[in-house]
């Protein structure tokens, strides 16, 4: 399922409020802040152009990394995505900011 997922799938969520499933089966409500296209990140033969989703809890979380869940336009709920941790930089420190990347 993985494999199926491409950036016009995030496209509709940008700007809007989702649910992150945990790894221990919690939810956490999510803001999909940013989509990028890393076309220089692409491996010869693939199909999938490489992108990356940047995203923000909108309550406290101790969450910092793992497989993680979450329901997508057109796929329906997409299980084992990898979602990292990042600093928040300046940013609201009780919130947890996060990255997710497709190659």
């Amino acid at each position: 399922m993985l494999q199926q997922v491409q950036s016009q799938h995030f496209q509709a969520l940008l700007g809007k409020t989702e649910t992150l499933r945990l790894p221990d089966g919690s939810e956490l409500p999510i803001h999909i802040d940013t989509l990028a296209e890393t076309p220089r990140s692409q491996m010869p033969n693939s199909e999938r152009m490489p992108f990356s989703v940047e995203f923000n809890s909108l309550q406290p979380t101790d969450f910092v990394d793992g497989l993680c869940a979450l329901e997508l336009p057109e796929l329906g709920q997409v299980e084992d995505i990898f979602v990292s941790r990042v600093p928040a930089m300046g940013r609201d420190p009780q919130l947890g900011y996060f990255y997710i990347a497709f190659n």
